[in-house]
């Protein structure tokens, strides 16, 4: 593989990792706010942003969280029959999928741009009691899927070099 790729894989590779490394860590803030949560309904009136928050906490945990679930294979997949390929069946067939994957993404991502360029420009709130503003989390929510788009397409790099029987990291 050209070293412009080994580069880019080991640039992606790296960022997903360090980012997935402190998205981690929201868990304990969507945590934190729902603690509140309750305590604020046995004690006093419970404030109007807290489950909203915690639900804007928790599509940041799972979005920004995509590429790093990707890169270390904590995805969900079905393998009845994956198992027992040999690894360069393996790298064959998920460098196809893959590539179905880089279309959704890509898609997703296009929609998320148009989203939250609506979202900016004019002012889109939420339809709850709280209302906040919805542009910063739908940036987030693009930030994932770009971080999750670039992965995608390591992981493609990665499959390849694999089925030629190579190793990029």
């Amino acid at each position: 593989m050209p070293n412009a790729i080994r580069r880019y894989v080991r640039l992606i590779d790296r960022t997903n990792h360090y980012v997935g490394l402190v998205v981690m860590y929201m868990i304990f803030l969507m945590i934190g706010i729902l603690l509140y949560s309750s305590i604020m309904k046995t004690v006093a009136i419970p404030p109007l942003w807290t489950l909203e928050m915690a639900q804007f906490a928790m599509v940041a945990y799972y979005m920004v969280g995509g590429g790093w679930a990707l890169q270390n294979d904590a995805h969900v997949r079905m393998d009845l029959i994956y198992a027992r390929w040999s690894p360069r069946t393996k790298a064959l067939v998920d460098s196809i999928t893959v590539l179905f994957l880089i279309f959704y993404l890509s898609l997703l991502l296009y929609g998320g741009f148009s989203s939250t360029s609506y979202a900016l420009k004019y002012g889109e709130t939420s339809y709850s009691a709280w209302s906040p503003y919805m542009a910063p989390i739908k940036i987030i929510m693009c930030i994932g899927i770009a971080l999750t788009l670039l992965q995608a397409v390591a992981q493609l790099f990665k499959d390849v070099a694999r089925a030629r029987g190579e190793e990029l990291s």
